[in-house]
């Protein structure tokens, strides 16, 4: 009797390098876009976003909030704040020394413009924060519902973060700017780190509020953290370069003597330049979030596809009992031998 478990041609060896092969030769994963491709394809989709008549619209409610709160704000309390911040200026010896110094050469007028500077570099964090507070809480549902029907109407919806939990993931980063701002103001004096310390604190800022809220309806938790750890320099240096962008527009109102004249006027350019700067950012984590969860899933798809080729492939044959015909024949017994 003879036992066979398989053919012995080398089929199920071909048949599981055929269903293994394709996905391996393919890269299902490698076929997919860089992280630089997906980041430049995601900037261009933003900026052509944003001249949406809708867009352009809607940039103007969170500037007509933030305007108010501004003048009434600089209504309220600009003068006595500038009058003490010119006190703290002429109690210093050492700035007086320094007054002196240049009136000599023939630059006194920095005296004037410093405290009007120094409050407007103050109050300039405080103007972002609520840009992006308002730009997250009026704008980026609305545009990444927007990015969402127009690029990934396909893209299942788990809704992984609500309302609530967004407003605290907000406050929370917020927060923590704030207290890394707070520390780390000493170190603005320095003339480099004023254009590294605030850009790269509101671009973590910007980060953190933006891609969650991207991806609040259509990933899960384990999917956000998921596309967290692998795009976080990404996602950074998206913040980071959104935070620049941000700080366009005080050298806008930092304008010397005209700033002075042209309060009113600048005041609301900046503001809106704010807000289309978080407009921009919003669709830009948008699309760059839903274009990453996509590819994840799709990452996710092949990769189990793959390993149900594989165990379809080398799924054991069950044994198959070869019988000689041969051996099919009735065996007769044998004669017995005659007894004595």
């Amino acid at each position: 009797m003879a036992v066979a478990f398989g053919p012995s041609n080398g089929s199920a060896s071909s048949d599981w390098r055929g269903g293994l092969e394709p996905v391996h030769r393919a890269g299902a994963i490698r076929r997919y876009p860089q992280p630089m491709t997906l980041l430049l394809s995601s900037f261009w989709r933003a900026v052509a976003y944003c001249l949406h008549p809708r867009v352009i619209a809607l940039s103007f409610l969170p500037l007509l909030l933030i305007v108010g709160l501004a003048l009434g704000l600089g209504y309220l309390y600009w003068d006595p704040v500038l009058d003490w911040v010119r006190s703290l200026l002429e109690a210093s010896a050492l700035l007086n020394s320094l007054w002196g110094w240049l009136d000599s050469v023939g630059w006194g007028r920095i005296k004037v413009v410093l405290a009007p500077l120094l409050v407007i570099f103050a109050v300039t964090p405080l103007i972002v924060v609520l840009s992006l507070l308002a730009v997250a809480t009026l704008m980026t549902p609305y545009l990444t519902r927007l990015v969402a029907e127009r690029r990934f109407a396909d893209l299942e919806r788990k809704k992984g973060g609500n309302w609530l939990y967004s407003l605290f993931w907000s406050l929370g980063a917020l927060l923590l700017a704030l207290v890394v701002m707070l520390l780390s103001m000493p170190f603005w004096l320095i003339p480099p780190l004023i254009l590294i310390l605030p850009p790269l604190i509101w671009g973590w800022l910007t980060y953190r509020v933006l891609a969650f809220d991207a991806l609040a309806q259509h990933a899960s938790p384990e999917e956000r953290r998921e596309i967290f750890r692998r795009h976080r320099g990404a996602l950074l240096g998206m913040g980071v370069f959104c935070g620049y962008l941000g700080a366009a527009p005080s050298l806008l109102w930092a304008s010397g003597v005209v700033f002075a004249a042209a309060f009113v006027v600048l005041v609301p350019v900046a503001i809106w330049i704010y807000t289309l700067v978080f407009a921009l950012s919003s669709l830009w984590f948008a699309h760059y979030g839903l274009g990453a969860l996509q590819l994840l899933r799709q990452e996710a798809a092949a990769s189990a596809s793959a390993k149900v080729s594989v165990s379809a492939a080398v799924q054991p044959v069950e044994p198959v009992l070869l019988v000689d015909d041969a051996l099919a024949l009735p065996h007769e017994p044998s004669p017995k031998p005659p007894q004595t």
